[in-house]
């Protein structure tokens, strides 16, 4: 690259910072498992941010790299928080219901808010005891004002919901365990 000027100094020999150092900088946050970083350089201030903290279950060693979204999705209308109801009472692990083989933990594949329903006033998409198909919307996941449906990775019945509509997640975080459909 001998003999070739960037074209994107300002205030002599200091860069602006593009899109493709942006999304470099993100992926090596990502990597170093830092969540959250600033920096300021010639009047322009990039700050990122991501999630309160990182998944428990990652380990020392790995690396906390999320898996690609669906396609977003055109957004909806504003979501409210649904009304809370009162706490889900503390379950024991689901060996009574099922032995952890058979067991299906779906995932956050991103970090957002959690909606079990379409709208406020809509009933959710799936209560414990259904029976769900494969690519079936089990919940909406709200990141950067878009709206994510996430859907059923297995058929089978909803035997534990982990979380309450309108709490946010992080990438990994259960959120259905599924005890899959056999022989079909």
């Amino acid at each position: 690259m001998a003999g070739k000027k960037s074209t994107r100094g300002v205030a002599g020999s200091e860069k602006v910072w593009g899109l493709k150092e942006i999304e470099q900088l993100i992926e090596v946050l990502i990597e170093r498992q830092v969540t959250e970083f600033e920096l300021e350089q010639n009047g322009a201030k990039i700050h990122i941010k991501r999630g309160n903290s990182l998944p428990s279950s990652v380990g020392a060693g790995e690396a906390c790299v999320p898996e690609p979204a669906a396609p977003p999705l055109a957004p909806l209308t504003t979501v409210p928080a649904a009304p809370v109801s009162a706490p889900l009472p503390a379950e024991e692990p689901l060996a009574a219901e099922s032995s952890a083989g058979d067991l299906y933990v779906m995932k956050s594949p991103i970090v957002g808010t959690f909606y079990a329903a379409p709208a406020p006033d809509a009933p959710p998409f799936v209560n414990v005891g259904d029976t769900v198909q494969l690519g079936q919307v089990l919940c909406i996941i709200e990141a950067m004002k878009l709206m994510n449906e996430l859907e059923a990775e297995v058929a089978g019945e909803i035997v534990r919901i982990y979380v309450e509509s309108g709490q946010p997640v992080e990438y990994g975080q259960s959120l259905f365990a599924i005890t899959p459909t056999r022989g079909k």
